[in-house]
């Protein structure tokens, strides 16, 4: 393959800037374009790895000085991508950096792909597909929550626990096989057997996983978060009150809020996407009409409600609405403005047989709202991560292969139960096999290889 090179700290300007190279000829370009301290080309023989050199990137047609740098050495098998690499540490500043990597490009290098360099530690077998996948993960996280899971997989959490029920099936399929070659000895009782409860205990094992995906799904894109009431109830005081910030425009005048103001927020180690909507209520203003419809619409697709009410006035019909849209939802009920006038609805009937979490809250004071975190935190619980003792999928493209073995397993089953010929109950374990596969690398398609890691950024 060829010696590849690429920017990879983010574009603009920066304390420091990194230039890498991996391939064969990077040491070679190396000694075109680095002289030491000492004003020395580098000695390749005498280059080890996990060491540093300070000195200069110079052109080697005119032998002009282009930045002060250190360059780390990383020999083969003991690097990134199993190569022998360098990184370029060089100042920050698009202009520099650009120069260093011309230098490199001009003297032998060509520029690398977005995730070349992963996709080289996934081709040369240092990482496998889905280590590779938390990479980007990793990167891309907005939450702590969301870069431990991502730390589990590129450990290797998942891939463990798809070697293990690959191994179990391996071994299901070698009695398989030993009942087909050997049909003297009478021995499918006993593996048909032994295939229902590895069947059974691999089928709980795929499952856990997809169920997983609940709160990998979470981690990873946040809960869909809408704020409904009507015009006045406190929405936007609440927003500015969780973003810790004035976001929203708070205003005495109804109907401020005509369009929606989405916002990503943290709450417990929990990633909400929070929407605060138009008041909702009958209009004749045609802007405000728009609001009003859009804001019903995002409560029916939102994962979660703070349906917020104002505890200084009686139920109106608009609340009434509110409370009937919120019925069958995730939805929390926060009785707004107790800093101010008399309680009115806390014991309303109405509000006591929809059933939902009801937390007094002053939006303007801060009061209840600690509540109303532990509460959020409550109704999606991620469990796991911070004991190790769960792996939990964040990938959809994870979640879609286990699904895929878990309908094969299942006809596997099936073939058992009816006594079917054994060699047909291979074909599915064999296509589980393949499927899983698919997650870790083994057998995945290259045109799946490639956009996996077209996703990631240049330089990684």
């Amino acid at each position: 393959m060829e010696t590849i090179t690429a920017i990879s700290t983010a574009i603009g300007n920066g304390g420091i800037g990194i230039i890498r190279m991996s391939g064969k000829e990077t040491f070679p370009i190396l000694k075109k374009i680095f002289r030491n301290h000492k004003n020395e080309e580098i000695n390749i023989e005498k280059i080890k790895g996990y060491t540093i050199q300070y000195g200069f990137i110079i052109d080697p047609k005119t032998g002009e000085k282009i930045d002060e740098v250190l360059v780390s050495f990383f020999k083969n098998p003991k690097s990134y991508t199993k190569e022998d690499m360098c990184e370029i540490n060089s100042h920050g500043g698009m202009v520099v950096e650009k120069q260093i990597l011309e230098q490199c490009l001009q003297n032998g290098a060509m520029l690398a792909e977005p995730g070349e360099f992963t996709k080289r530690a996934f081709l040369n077998g240092r990482i496998d597909l889905s280590q590779a996948e938390s990479i980007m993960d990793l990167i891309n996280s907005k939450t702590e929550k969301e870069a431990k899971a991502s730390i589990n997989q590129l450990e290797g959490d998942l891939s463990k626990k798809i070697q293990e029920i690959r191994h179990d099936l391996l071994d299901m399929m070698a009695d398989v096989e030993a009942s087909i070659d050997y049909p003297e000895y009478d021995i499918e009782e006993v593996t048909n057997q032994k295939a229902i409860s590895i069947l059974v205990g691999t089928k709980k094992k795929l499952e856990d996983l997809k169920d997983s995906f609940r709160s990998g799904k979470i981690l990873k894109e946040g809960i869909r978060t809408a704020i409904i009431g009507r015009p006045n109830a406190g929405k936007s005081s609440l927003l500015n009150r969780i973003l810790k910030e004035e976001r929203a425009i708070v205003s005495e005048i109804e109907g401020t809020t005509r369009d929606t103001i989405e916002e990503f927020v943290t709450i417990k180690g929990i990633p909400l996407k929070i929407i605060d909507t138009a008041g909702i209520r009958k209009t004749s203003d045609a802007i405000e009409e728009i609001g009003v419809k859009k804001a019903l619409t995002l409560a029916e697709e939102a994962e979660l409600i703070l349906a917020i009410l104002d505890n200084t006035k009686e139920l109106s019909q608009e609340d009434l609405e509110i409370i009937q849209l919120i019925k069958d939802k995730n939805a929390i009920i926060l009785l707004n403005k107790i800093d101010i006038g008399e309680a009115k609805l806390e014991n309303k009937e109405e509000l006591q047989k929809c059933n939902k979490k009801m937390i007094k809250i002053s939006a303007k004071e801060g009061n209840g709202i600690e509540e109303l975190y532990q509460e959020i935190e409550e109704m999606f619980q991620i469990k796991g991560l911070e004991t190790g003792q769960e792996t939990i999928i964040t990938n959809i493209r994870h979640k879609n292969q286990i699904e895929l073995a878990i309908q094969n397993i299942e006809e596997a089953k099936r073939a058992v139960e009816q006594n079917l010929p054994i060699d047909i109950i291979s074909i599915s374990i064999k296509q589980t096999l393949e499927e899983l596969g698919k997650i870790t690398g083994e057998n995945v398609a290259e045109d799946i290889i490639n956009e996996i890691f077209s996703k990631f950024c240049l330089g990684k």
